[in-house]
């Protein structure tokens, strides 16, 4: 059962920064932007409006192995890539294989529930540089 919270602009602000953010933002990179329109912002209240976020189901806390979390409005399975040089986080434009868990589990007596696939490269905006 989800909890009943109060209304807040600066946690709807967050969502949609997050949402809008084709790069998987960091919390700094929220904050950065949010004192930007709420200049009583504080890291702790970024902080605690994204967990808010990604208890509610909103958005999803993602490792991507950087030492950093990034989050993410698309809460269902999808690929990632990860240019090498500039280091940036995209959505990779691929069916999820569904079968890989079936496959995996066959191959174990370890009960799996989920899987990550991330494509390493570099990305057009590196290419030309």
């Amino acid at each position: 059962m989800k909890t009943k919270r109060r209304k807040s602009r600066q946690r709807d602000r967050i969502y949609e920064l997050i949402k809008n953010s084709s790069e998987h933002p960091i919390v700094q990179w929220v904050y950065d932007r949010l004192r930007q329109e709420f200049l009583n912002a504080s890291m702790g209240n970024v902080y605690r409006n994204i967990n808010i976020l990604v208890e509610d189901g909103l958005i999803k806390a993602r490792d991507f192995g950087d030492g950093v979390v990034h989050y993410d409005a698309i809460v269902n399975q999808h690929y990632h890539f990860i240019c090498k040089k500039c280091k940036t986080v995209t959505d990779f434009s691929l069916q999820v294989r569904d079968d890989i868990i079936e496959m995996a589990q066959k191959k174990t007596k370890k009960i799996i529930t989920g899987h990550t696939i991330q494509f390493f490269g570099i990305c057009e905006k590196c290419k030309k540089a």
